[in-house]
């Protein structure tokens, strides 16, 4: 009998895995809120926001590996759709603050008042409504990457080429945006937020739900992307991935697969950009820094690539790692680290922490499941039920 696809979808390894999210999404709020101070469950204010930003990454990794490791496209970009989910979201954030500026402005952020701006640019024009920002979080990334792989697909543009085509967009994105005359905050970037949909971005309740809207997203970015890879979308996806030539000659539109996927795939970066804004307080260009997209990469290298599960558990992982090493004594180190952590995978688990362990697991179940040396060699095999 044939399961249903929403049941074949979800494997044990995808199911496990929403649930966990979906768990944290109750669990780490309460333990916050609900437990007192005093009680070792408690969870601080301060990690709270540090979590959430880890979810983030989680799903940004996510968004990576769905074209990296089921498509064989290789962004170096990426970093590009997550900033420009974040400036939308800071776009929004900016309005809420009104006339509580330094300046009192009632329309006019503090930089562009600053700046001598006379008036409010009109590309900021309906980001007073939070509807619209996100409107537009998913509708700038999923542009971009539009127009973008329109060119670069139909152009046949692959392998090193396309990646550092992506790179130089974002590096370009990201020289445009430390102009002062861009728009954009310049160098400084967006900062200074008060509020989101009418709640104090700083207090504990707000940040726990900011915690919960990661997990959350997480959730079901991993689900749509499952979805993807999962059905016959997908299974065309790794076919170009393993023989892009081949797969044409079969009749598929190719360019057209590869498309939708870096579309979805920027939206999904975009609204972890978002997301990531109002937790940490500040969206600037650096984070559009050629840099960044090629950590990202790492992340989901480290975890593995083509399982989806690996690449939020890989930018978990190098990210606690990060914020454990940046402090104290081991600080200046920490990029040595991380190009060792990358040369280290790249050597001895090629499959990243998720692909290795199912090979071990899937090599022990074969050597279990092999016929003990005493049954005779020529034992029939018992008939099927």
């Amino acid at each position: 009998m044939r399961r249903p696809f929403i049941i074949s979808m979800l494997d044990g390894r995808a199911t496990v895995f929403v649930v966990f999210v979906l768990g944290l999404a109750v669990i780490v709020p309460i333990l916050n809120l609900l437990v007192p101070p005093s009680s070792p469950f408690h969870i601080p204010n301060h990690l709270l926001p540090l979590f959430g930003k880890y979810l983030c990454y989680a799903l940004l990794a996510i968004s990576i590996d769905l074209i990296w490791g089921y498509a064989g496209i290789l962004s170096l970009g990426h970093g590009a759709f997550f900033a420009l989910g974040g400036y939308a979201m800071g776009m929004y954030l900016m309005r809420q603050i009104g006339n509580r500026g330094v300046y009192a402005h009632p329309v006019l952020p503090d930089f562009m008042v600053f700046l001598n701006w006379p008036e409010l640019p009109v590309f900021w024009y309906g980001f007073n409504n939070f509807a619209y920002a996100m409107l537009m979080v998913l509708l700038v990334p999923g542009l971009l990457a539009f127009v973008f792989g329109w060119f670069a697909f139909r152009s046949r543009v692959t392998g090193v080429y396309l990646s550092i085509i992506t790179q130089a967009l974002t590096f370009a994105l990201m020289l445009g945006f430390f102009r002062n005359n861009f728009g954009f905050g310049g160098n400084n970037g967006l900062t200074d937020f008060k509020d989101i949909l009418g709640f104090n971005i700083q207090a504990p309740a707000t940040r726990a739900a900011l915690f919960a809207a990661s997990a959350v997203a997480l959730a079901l970015g991993f689900l749509i992307c499952q979805w993807l890879v999962k059905s016959k979308f997908g299974k065309v996806l790794i076919s170009i991935r393993d023989a892009e030539s081949r797969a044409r000659f079969l009749g598929y539109r190719v360019e057209n697969y590869k498309l939708v996927a870096f579309v979805v795939s920027a939206c999904l970066a975009g609204v972890a950009g978002a997301i990531y804004v109002p937790q940490v307080g500040i969206i600037n260009p650096s984070e559009f820094a050629p840099a960044n997209s090629i950590e990202y990469v790492i992340w989901v290298a480290v975890g593995g690539r083509g399982t989806l599960v690996g690449a939020a558990i890989g930018a978990v992982v190098v990210n606690y790692a990060k914020s454990y090493f940046t402090t104290g004594l081991l600080a200046p180190y920490w990029l040595f680290a991380l190009g060792g952590l990358f040369i280290f995978t790249t050597l001895f688990l090629p499959k990243g922490i998720v692909g290795t362990l199912s090979d071990w697991a899937y090599r022990a179940r074969m050597r279990t499941s092999k016929p003990s040396n005493d049954a005779p060699a020529n034992a029939e095999r018992a008939p099927a039920e």
